[in-house]
């Protein structure tokens, strides 16, 4: 642990959203700032997006995810925040030039959490059963694996959400269980659904840290958080997503994973990064479910750090090549045409 900063600065301003959830994550990256960096004062700076604000339509009627970071990249380029702290799966593909994500911190559980107050998992759920989701990826597995199910759409912060389960709203609900564990609601997870069921959104379970481009100072500060294993993997995810023309909220699952050759050291979640075989698969259907494209492929990287990020993205763009080759362009752009 160094006991000096290696920088002049001695005040970061973190930006982040309002919600339990986003406050958690700040205060987690501000922390492990804290422990390397015990000089440092650290100010959280809360801002209410138009995401929060808006939470009686779906995201992608209001221009998709990307509404939860605009507010907080105004504060990076305004200079009143030196960092903002995402959800990478809240991330835009595209970030606006001058800004970057400097830091991929070590991923948490990708899946999707099954809550219900009556059923233990999806099989058990009867027919007819309502499900509240705000995700279309969600909504297209969940429709293709149990078809009779009715999806309603959910919004607002966890907190919200629970509560609409517990007024009997719904018969269950599906949330990331990265945040779930993250603030300390653990009790409320039934089951996880299988990955092969529900493919995990881009870069879900991790956290990201965005910063100016121009900002040496900033970027030296942070690279101690960074995780070059989950680094690898998020890039393939996003460079599939990207390559797809994809926003956040759209049917676009994509999932990477690290494995030796035996793949002995690797858990259902592929979180023990112990290998140089990249193992991407990608999904792409329709909001009912009644198409699912499934494409995957693998490749052994080699050379450096810089070298073997190359590689993920370009694996990225190869699996949404094969996707795009077999119908996912038209899937997509009958949603995007949907929504205007």
């Amino acid at each position: 642990m160094s006991t000096n900063s290696p920088l002049a600065l001695t005040t970061l301003n973190i930006a982040t959203r309002q919600s339990p959830l986003a406050l958690w994550q700040a205060e987690y990256i501000r922390d492990r700032l804290l422990a390397l960096y015990p000089e440092l004062t650290i100010n959280l700076l809360k801002i209410v997006t138009k995401g929060d604000k808006i939470l009686d339509t779906p995201l992608a009627k209001i221009g998709g995810k990307g509404l939860f970071v605009k507010e907080l990249e105004q504060a990076l380029f305004s200079r009143e925040a030196d960092i903002a702290v995402h959800s990478l799966k809240d991330v835009p593909m595209q970030l606006p030039e001058g800004l970057m994500l400097g830091v991929y911190c070590k991923r948490a559980s990708p899946t999707d959490a099954f809550v219900s107050n009556t059923y233990s998992t999806i099989d058990e759920l009867p027919q007819g059963a309502v499900v509240g989701t705000a995700s279309l990826r969600r909504q297209c597995q969940i429709k293709a694996y149990r078809p009779d199910l009715q999806i309603k759409t959910l919004r607002g912060n966890v907190g919200t959400r629970l509560g609409k389960l517990d007024a009997g709203e719904y018969d269950a609900i599906i949330l990331a269980t990265s945040g779930l564990q993250r603030i300390e609601l653990d009790a409320r997870i039934r089951s996880e659904l299988d990955i092969d069921t529900c493919l995990p959104a881009v870069g879900q379970g991790a956290l990201a840290i965005e910063c100016r481009t121009d900002d040496a100072q900033i970027l030296q500060l942070l690279a101690p958080l960074n995780d070059d294993k989950a680094r690898i993997r998020l890039i393939a995810e996003r460079a599939l997503n990207r390559h797809l023309q994809g926003g956040c909220q759209v049917p676009i699952a994509a999932f990477a994973v690290l494995q030796d050759d035996s793949n002995a050291n690797n858990d259902a979640h592929g979180n023990n990064d112990s290998g140089d075989s990249l193992w991407l698969r990608g999904r792409v259907g329709t909001e009912d479910g009644s198409q699912l494209l499934k494409f995957e492929k693998r490749i052994t990287l080699s050379g450096s750090q810089s070298d073997k990020e190359a590689q993920a993205n370009q694996l990225g763009i190869d699996v949404a090549t094969l996707l795009l080759d077999n119908g996912a362009g038209t899937i997509l752009a009958a949603i995007y045409q949907s929504d205007e």
